[in-house]
């Protein structure tokens, strides 16, 4: 092979290893795009699962005390 043969054989080689490592990064790009969007939807559905889980800790915390305060006593049928 003569030198100017084994320096476009080289050019193309390097070409084409560039084309896919730069379609290799964009498909990596974009996935790690869709991951971050799918992991700010699961903060936020986590955040309002604890606020709901907060008002319900705190509605029991108030049916206990009301039930408390209810004499724990046979209903008059018995």
């Amino acid at each position: 092979m003569s030198k100017m043969c084994y320096t476009v054989t080289m050019n193309e080689h390097t070409d084409d290893r560039l084309v896919d490592l730069e379609t290799k990064l964009a498909y990596l790009e974009d996935f790690v795009g869709k991951l971050q969007a799918i992991m700010l939807e699961h903060t936020e559905a986590i955040d309002r699962l604890k606020a709901e889980n907060r008002a319900l800790k705190g509605k029991l915390t108030e049916i206990d005390d009301l039930v408390q305060d209810i004499p724990n006593r046979k209903p008059p049928h018995y």
